[in-house]
């Protein structure tokens, strides 16, 4: 199966004039995509939510929102509102990466096991574009977790078409990535690492703009498309 994109000219300084929001029937949420520097109080608060859920599972230090804040490495993130305008989830991608080096992962993976294996993919994929999803969250209510997990799913898809990237990757717990294939991410044949403490065992999953159709559950890969056409509407209209 191929799915033909709307096309943008690769451009790592694409500035959103205003936020990109449509309502998910699923979650009955609103999801917001946006820029740093578009919405600075959006982006504060997506910061600050995603440090209280951290803090919850007691692993606070891995969002350090001090050296993250200024928004300077990250180039779209996106936010679930509910119909209160409470915020329910959310997750960042960082800016396309120019080596293995500015990979978060790489850090996590220090001293471990597969180090080699992930520079290596890392800089293999750099020349046809990496984009990192960072800082991902979900609220704790856990009869819309997975629903919001699935919509948090499909951003790969919105990411390589905004910027024009081939790649997009994530390192997570593994029992998170087994929802995250739902949008077409593979997981790498990369040995686990004990990140950020020994309860979890984190791994690394890529989506590659190619063939991700073909590894995603086909009700996603209609969502995602739908969602393509409205950001990429109200991008051409800006």
């Amino acid at each position: 199966m191929s799915v033909e994109y709307v096309e943008y000219e690769s451009n790592v300084d694409i500035r959103f004039a205003e936020n990109i929001a449509w309502s998910d029937p699923d979650t009955e949420c609103t999801v917001v995509l946006s820029q740093p520097d578009t919405d600075p109080e959006l982006w504060n608060r997506y910061l600050d939510a995603a440090q209280q859920s951290y803090r919850r599972h007691g692993v606070e230090a891995v969002v350090d929102a001090a050296a993250i804040r200024d928004g300077a490495d990250t180039a779209l993130f996106w936010t679930v509102l509910d119909r209160h305008d409470n915020m329910v989830g959310g997750l960042r991608a960082k800016a396309p990466l120019g080596c293995a080096e500015d990979s978060h992962a790489v850090m996590e993976w220090a001293a471990r096991p597969g180090l080699a294996m992930v520079r290596k993919m890392i800089n293999d994929r750099v020349p046809f574009g990496v984009m990192e999803m960072k800082t991902a969250w979900v609220s704790d209510n856990r009869a819309s977790q997975h629903a919001i997990t699935h919509l948090l799913a499909r951003t790969a898809y919105h990411a390589t078409s905004i910027m024009g990237v081939q790649f997009v990757m994530a390192t997570a717990a593994q029992h998170v990535l087994e929802l995250w294939k739902s949008g077409g991410g593979v997981v790498a044949p990369i040995p686990a690492t004990p990140y950020p403490d020994e309860r979890y065992r984190t791994k690394m999953m890529w989506w590659d703009r190619r063939t991700m159709v073909n590894h995603s559950q086909p009700e996603q890969i209609t969502k995602a498309l739908h969602e393509i056409d409205q950001i990429s509407t109200t991008l051409a209209a800006s």
